[in-house]
């Protein structure tokens, strides 16, 4: 099997210029400025008619009998139980000649569709940037069967797990546990230093008592995100305790972190945070461990509440593991 084979994929073109990228960043920064402020409600979550969903049903029903045998699992297999910031959840890799030009050209829509139109502009340039390749470098799989209520498709490689379930787990955003990273250790040119930025605008607004409860000396492991539910102990300042103004900086920085995902899983997510008591549940801690350039930026920070795990490690380069969904 050739790894590297050269394939044809108008979907798959990784190439993303910096003015390309400088007008992605902007659009999205002036998205979340013309509306901080979360939905008030909520709809569906993703089904299996959803525009992502539809399109791995095309890639499941047009894999050979070999082809299932590498890369399609029971939907209670453990791999799709795991997640990691580096892993290939099967050995073929997209750019190989295990898929047809019409199978990647499929998977590339998959994750257009999961995407908003600025994430998936992201991601691509983080493929590109964090494995020389780009896309052709990453993995699929499939769990389950289409036309049934356990199916879902699941992406991974270098910084980077998506997932499309179309509910197939219930009360989860995003079909569980998703990672995003860019390997970029310089501040200014990595890819999502602009969450670290918006987060830190909480910080910057709080008084002194905040502070020490919000600044903590070190970092659990950026991998451990599990769904403490209403009992849990959450590190940290609590965000019911802010002014109106305060609450609204955090609300920014759910937005600006939910931006790049399709519209369909952030109001699943927004829906399951809600489930969890909503903004005051919540709690945000920043960590003096990883201060890049020490400059008080705080680079690793965490989302938490009974719902809604967002360990972001901004240094020295970022990866996120983020999980949302009610404790089973």
């Amino acid at each position: 099997m050739n790894e590297h084979a050269r394939f044809q994929c108008p979907d798959c073109d990784d190439e993303i210029s910096r003015r390309e990228f400088v007008r992605v960043i902007g659009g999205t920064a002036a998205a979340v400025g013309a509306a901080s402020i979360l939905p008030t409600t909520a709809e569906a979550a993703p089904t299996r008619k959803s525009s992502a969903e539809t399109t791995a049903k095309r890639l499941y029903e047009s894999l050979s009998d070999d082809q299932k045998l590498e890369i399609c699992f029971p939907f209670d297999h453990q791999k799709r139980k795991k997640h990691d910031a580096n892993w290939a959840i099967t050995e073929p890799k997209i750019g190989s000649d295990f898929y047809t030009d019409e199978q990647r050209g499929l998977i590339a829509k998959v994750l257009r569709e999961v995407s908003s139109e600025e994430g998936y502009e992201l991601f691509r340039k983080q493929m590109k940037d964090d494995t020389g390749r780009g896309f052709g470098d990453y993995h699929v799989a499939l769990f389950g069967k289409p036309d049934t209520d356990q199916f879902e498709w699941e992406l991974t490689g270098r910084h980077l797990t998506m997932r499309a379930d179309g509910n197939s787990v219930e009360n989860m955003a995003f079909g569980g546990p998703i990672v995003y990273g860019h390997g970029e250790s310089d501040p200014k040119k990595n890819l999502f230093h602009h969450q670290t930025k918006q987060a830190n605008e909480v910080f910057q607004s709080l008084d002194a008592k905040h502070v020490e409860q919000a600044l903590l000396p070190k970092a659990p492991p950026e991998g451990r995100v599990p769904l403490q539910g209403e009992d849990g102990k959450f590190p940290g300042l609590s965000v019911a305790d802010l002014s109106s103004d305060q609450k609204d900086l955090v609300e920014k920085t759910i937005k600006v972190i939910l931006s790049p995902y399709r519209e369909e899983d952030v109001k699943e997510a927004v829906s399951v945070l809600k489930a969890g008591g909503g903004m005051d549940k919540l709690h945000m801690a920043f960590y003096q461990t990883g201060d890049l350039n020490k400059d008080e930026v705080w680079d690793i920070w965490r989302l938490e509440g009974p719902t809604i795990v967002w360990h972001f490690r901004g240094a020295p380069h970022v990866h996120a593991y983020v999980n949302v969904g009610k404790k089973s």
